[in-house]
């Protein structure tokens, strides 16, 4: 219950007007920065939506913007935010004008001559750029369940924003500097209801849920706040302006700015970190019980091993040699140690992932016997079985490290019907084996 509780937060009553939110870049980002030698005069004329793109409404028509028209309000903040910048106003420069036009004027009428006003300040470089992209359902997905009028489902969907920010020398109109960012956007929906009688004229009905959709303006935001960052750190990376402190450069915000860029060279649009395989070989080892499906009633889940040699890694299909040592048993009378060696053809969906879903296929072998693996000759179509083998899964690649976890399920369907020793129905018997290892990949020579 309070696990709910902390989960839902349903609002129950007007919230009071609060202070605007800082994006988490501006947190561990911005805010970090060391101070500069010297701050640098910034105007930014105008900073707009170049998307064109509307709201997404499944239903009616929309004609509301996907993405904030005030983004020029926003980048000027995080300029000044960063204590880097010195903004000059730019997009409401005909008002200023005006209002210094209304001054002398007045001072003209009343005093007889006009004060001569200050000069307005200039800049030394000038921000440009704009929203450039912003796409809906990039991802989307769900799951869900129901039995007997009780169940729950969740979905949810990411949608995309895009930056690009670039620095204009006013002196000469020389591109400085050009840098983006992007910001994915989650909305999530979960709900939960019960619809089922409970005796002949009672009808028990609840349902629950909630939604949340990240608001658009939070990731314009946090993207700005990121090309800021960007922009600052890469300038002085090339010398456009300088630190206060040259020590500062060795500061832990400019290595971990410089790490993500080398991972965002090959990172995808999906945030998934595109890396070619550079092993030929991989060596797996996991506990994999089985489950006995054949023709002597229910079968009993028995633990088992699994060893795996593979071959050809670099390849977009991989040989896989595969060893299991295990039992197999049903709920009545059927009990047997197993062991098989299949030769399988394997192949990653997404192969450059560092995770990914898999298929595999190939043909084996089984040696059964009730009751010892060593001591019985092994004669074929009594103890020796042949079987096709299917399987699927997934696979976590363990960051920086030639290790992966792998999580599957496999079946080997047997080639006739007498591994029980007991033929009924249209079917051959079969093995399911629901394994979880790992898996180390490497190659056999340096020189590789």
């Amino acid at each position: 219950m309070s696990g709910c509780i902390s989960t839902f937060k349903h609002p129950i009553q007007p919230q009071p007007a609060r202070l605007g939110e800082f994006s988490d870049v501006y947190k561990k980002g911005l805010s970090r920065l060391p101070t500069p030698k010297e701050k640098i005069y910034a105007a930014v004329y105008s900073f707009r939506d170049q998307t064109g793109q509307y709201k997404l409404s499944e239903s009616v028509s929309n004609w509301s913007t996907a993405v904030t028209q005030g983004a020029t309000s926003v980048l000027l903040q995080s300029l000044e935010e960063s204590g880097w910048f010195n903004t000059i106003e730019r997009e409401g420069l005909s008002n200023l004008l005006n209002e210094r036009r209304i001054i002398r004027q007045t001072q003209q009428q009343y005093k007889g001559n006009g004060t001569n006003l200050s000069p307005l300040l200039y800049a030394g470089i000038i921000i440009e750029g704009g929203i450039i992209a912003y796409e809906s359902n990039i991802r989307t997905g769900g799951v869900g369940a129901r039995y007997f009028g009780t169940g729950a489902s969740g979905e949810y969907r990411e949608d995309q924003v895009t930056i690009y920010l670039r620095a204009v020398s006013t002196s000469s109109g020389s591109i400085l500097k050009t840098v983006h960012s992007s910001k994915t956007l989650l909305s999530q929906k979960l709900d939960m209801g019960v619809f089922r009688y409970v005796s002949l004229k009672r009808l028990l009905e609840a349902e629950t849920g909630y939604t949340y959709n990240e608001p658009s303006f939070v990731a314009v935001q946090a993207a700005i706040d990121k090309a800021v960052l960007a922009l600052i750190i890469e300038g002085i990376q090339d010398n456009l302006w300088a630190l206060s402190d040259s020590e500062d450069v060795n500061s832990e915000i400019f290595s971990e700015y410089f790490k993500e860029k080398e991972e965002a060279s090959k990172t995808d649009y999906l945030g998934n970190i595109t890396l070619e395989s550079q092993k030929n070989f991989s060596l797996g080892l996991g506990f994999s019980p089985s489950l006995y499906d054949g023709d002597l009633g229910e079968g009993k889940l028995q633990s088992g091993g699994t060893l795996e040699l593979g071959f050809f890694r670099k390849k977009p299909f991989q040989l896989i040699l595969n060893t299991n040592v295990g039992k197999a048993a049903s709920r009545n009378e059927f009990d047997s140690y197993v062991a098989s060696t299949s030769l399988l053809f394997h192949y990653d969906v997404f192969r450059n992932l560092s995770s990914t879903p898999y298929f595999r296929f190939g043909y084996g072998m089984l040696y059964q016997d009730a009751e010892n693996l060593f001591d019985t000759k092994p004669e074929m179509n009594e103890n020796i079985f042949q079987y096709l083998q299917l399987g699927m899964g997934y696979q976590w690649k363990v960051k920086n490290k030639p290790f992966y976890i792998k999580m599957g399920v496999d079946s080997q369907i047997f080639l006739n019907d007498d591994f029980d020793d007991f033929s009924y129905g249209n079917y051959s018997d079969r093995l399911w084996y629901f394994s979880l290892g790992f898996e180390y990949r490497f190659n056999l020579s340096k020189k590789q």
